[in-house]
């Protein structure tokens, strides 16, 4: 029987070299630290063991209980670090997908749905929160950007997003302006960044989740339905069905493929079986 070779190359050392390369690469935190997960969760489940054949049992076991996406964006974390750490013959092949006709309605967030956590939020006197998901579904702009929403940007009413080697420009209604600004000032934040922690510090996306996911039962919404990327699905619907042109959301969304815009805008089945229903094909 071959020896399973140990895989002291997931060490805190190595592992942390690995952020820093994604990092240096341009990926975003949030990339990152879900590459890192997934390498850990490996690790952890193989004892610190490694070959090809336990990584195509990791990947089955994976298969059984995540979703094909989930699935894909695990190996593509393992892939990406077998890479780096010189072991390439360990990457696996991940899920072929079929690209669906239609998106779950039970996870898709509805304007209502969208009013009430708002709502919610501030009768709780969680005022930030509700900040954070009108600049969210406002916008289009993505979670890990909310940093580039600063006390400048308000006062313009504009901000410029670099990330990956892009630059794109995201425009920021009046209305928005005005609240922002009213909370730094509310907040005494008199320049940069205006969503911080009461120490200072940036508020992360994974606080933003979970900030939104205790606002469910209070709200009346789904809990399936509320996480801050939903807020960006909602923007571009509403965008597409205002000005029809795929091609200007795209450049808003900053998305460099057409093809990723297109995912935003599926109908839900509901709606995918009304078109079939119009068609008036039956006898």
């Amino acid at each position: 029987m071959k020896q399973k070779k140990r895989m002291g190359l997931v060490t805190e050392r190595t592992v942390d070299g690995f952020r820093r390369e994604l990092l240096r690469r341009e990926y975003s935190h949030g990339t990152a630290e879900s590459y890192v997960r997934s390498i850990r969760a490996f690790a952890r489940w193989s004892g610190g063991a490694v070959d090809r054949g336990l990584v195509l049992t990791w990947k089955a076991r994976l298969t059984a209980r995540y979703a094909p996406a989930t699935v894909n964006a695990m190996l593509a974390g393992l892939n990406r670090f077998f890479d780096f750490a010189g072991r390439p013959e360990c990457r696996v092949k991940v899920l072929r997908l079929q690209r669906r006709s239609f998106r779950e309605a039970e996870r898709e967030l509805d304007r209502g749905e969208y009013r009430a956590l708002v709502r919610t939020a501030r009768t709780l006197g969680r005022e930030r929160l509700a900040l954070v998901m009108e600049t969210i579904c406002a916008t289009g702009i993505r979670v890990g950007e909310m940093p580039f929403i600063t006390v400048e940007a308000a006062c313009r009413g504009r901000t410029d997003v670099a990330l990956k080697g892009k630059v794109r420009t995201i425009f920021l209604p009046d209305r928005l302006c005005r609240r922002l600004l009213q909370y730094a000032r509310k907040q005494k934040i008199t320049s940069g960044e205006i969503f911080l922690t009461g120490g200072g510090k940036r508020l992360s996306r994974t606080q933003i989740w979970a900030e939104m996911k205790r606002l469910c039962r209070a709200a009346g919404v789904a809990a399936g339905k509320v996480f801050p990327h939903n807020l960006r699905h909602l923007f571009a619907r509403t965008f597409y069905r205002a000005c029809q042109d795929v091609v200007k959301l795209a450049d808003i969304l900053g998305h460099s493929s057409i093809e990723t815009t297109r995912i935003y805008l599926l109908t839900t089945g509901t709606e995918h079986l009304r078109q079939l229903e119009r068609l008036g094909l039956l006898c």
